[in-house]
């Protein structure tokens, strides 16, 4: 295969997704990676930093989708349904990489170390977020709190979604929100 050839970077990705499922993500080289793609290891790096990018790579244009709906929000809305509402619509623009995200979410929890990557993207998610709610007017306390309360009932609804991805995930968003406001002893 020419290096030329278009979408390297969905090869990349296609490519370490075959050999993580074939080997498991720590067997798994970027030499090999490259060359299941038909390119380098030089090209690898024009596209990822590591072999955990493979699965983290859309993070900063998840990341800018929800910033971006945060401020296309109703200024009217509390904290908490302005970062549920953003994470959403953010969410729902993922629907066509289901197949994908059950991949992924496979390979995440068999490793501790993308474990800790999958954590600390949440984690800059959640400040961004808590950023952008400040810039609204809301106290960082607050924005933080909602940010983060946020951000754990969307991993929750998203782990739902990646087992049933026919299902709506704002629907599955209400239900973790409503699951969150039970926990906390918050009427529904």
């Amino acid at each position: 295969m020419a290096r030329w050839e278009p979408d390297t970077e969905r090869r990349l990705q296609q490519a370490a997704m075959e050999l993580f499922a074939e080997r498991g993500y720590a067997a798994v080289t970027i030499a090999e990676i490259a060359e299941r793609a038909g390119l380098t290891k030089r090209t690898f790096f024009n596209y990822f930093t590591d072999k955990r990018e493979v699965l983290f790579a859309g993070a900063q244009a998840f990341e800018a989708s929800v910033v971006g709906h945060l401020t296309e929000s109703d200024a009217d809305l509390a904290p908490i349904e302005v970062a549920i509402g953003a994470l959403t619509r953010a969410g729902q623009e993922l629907a066509g990489y289901s197949e994908f995200a059950a991949a992924r979410r496979q390979l995440i929890a068999s490793s501790s170390e993308l474990q800790e990557r999958d954590l600390n993207k949440m984690t800059a998610l959640a400040a961004a977020m808590a950023e952008s709610l400040g810039r609204r007017g809301i106290p960082a306390h607050i924005a933080t709190l909602a940010a983060q309360a946020a951000v754990a009932v969307f991993t929750a609804a998203y782990a739902a979604w990646v087992e049933d991805a026919t299902a709506d995930l704002h629907i599955l968003m209400q239900q973790s929100l409503a699951d969150l406001r039970r926990a906390v002893g918050a009427p529904s």
